[in-house]
């Protein structure tokens, strides 16, 4: 069972997909991604699990009108739409932010919580003095309008990681990643909905969250990203770190098949998902 479309909610045009039948599992993408970013994984997912994956705010083909918005209510009202009440969530970078004040903010919907190189909110660790001028010269560049450098830098520091060579991952890879930045920069320049952040913000909240929880990132993403990805891991009662060597911040495009079996093992063991029936005569 396969449907898409758009749900229409506070001065936004959200576009989703939903795909397969069984226990919910809604997928948040990168904030230098869109939905497509879960491509490789949802043909895996769906043989156990209702997918549902959305474009966030300016991203991907959902539209905004300059307003204050909750990332959490976007993905409330989706959930709502395709007449979902409870969902495991799994969310990447910005996604995985968004997962956890999910969870924070409306603990009886989320039944797993997957955080993978996800940020945290009210958590900060100062940058290194090579990522300090990178972000100063980051700022420049964006107040002159220079795109070309923003998403190639995005593309460098996100995709292939900080001081790691261009050609340390497929080009393949990262041509996918420049393009969904691109697209984001080109489609949605002139959007810009202001987010509600959560309050109190996520950081000193961790021990609340009473879900099973697995956290993955890669030993080549930036130190704040990490950093966050340990405090989740250690905060959070009973959840699961996987660290990821050799890889940078978009875990499941370098490792798609190690990560996609992480995901179900993980679902499996709690109790979420059921070994597919090949699987259980194994």
């Amino acid at each position: 069972m396969t449907e898409s479309g758009f749900v229409d909610f506070n001065h936004g045009r959200i576009y989703y997909e939903a795909e397969g039948e069984g226990p919910a599992l809604t997928l948040i993408h990168a904030g230098v991604a869109n939905l497509r970013q879960w491509d490789e994984q949802v043909p895996a997912f769906a043989k156990r699990f209702r997918v549902i994956r959305y474009d966030t705010r300016t991203f991907g083909r959902t539209t905004s009108e300059n307003v204050e918005i909750s990332n959490r209510a976007d993905l409330a009202a989706v959930l709502d739409h395709v007449g979902v009440t409870q969902t495991a969530v799994l969310g990447l970078s910005r996604g995985g932010s968004i997962a956890v004040d999910f969870t924070l903010d409306y603990p009886d919907r989320v039944t797993a919580l997957i955080a993978v190189s996800a940020g945290l909110g009210g958590f900060q660790s100062p940058p290194t003095p090579d990522e300090q001028a990178l972000w100063d010269e980051y700022d420049r560049r964006y107040e002159a309008g220079d795109w070309d450098w923003i998403v190639d830098t995005e593309t460098a520091f996100w995709v292939d990681g900080p001081r790691q060579l261009a050609d340390r991952v497929p080009a393949a890879i990262r041509d996918r990643v420049h393009d969904w930045i691109a697209q984001g920069y080109r489609d949605h320049a002139k959007e810009d909905p202001t987010s509600q952040p959560l309050e109190p913000p996520a950081a000193n909240r961790l021990a609340d969250i009473r879900v099973p929880t697995l956290v993955m990132v890669g030993d080549l993403d930036e130190g704040g990203t990490i950093e966050a990805c340990r405090k989740l891991a250690t905060d959070i009662p009973g959840a699961r770190f996987e660290l990821f060597e050799g890889v940078a911040h978009m875990v499941n495009l370098e490792q798609p098949e190690r990560f996609t079996r992480l995901v179900l093992d993980f679902l499996t063991d709690a109790g979420i998902a059921t070994p597919l029936a090949a699987e259980a005569r194994a």
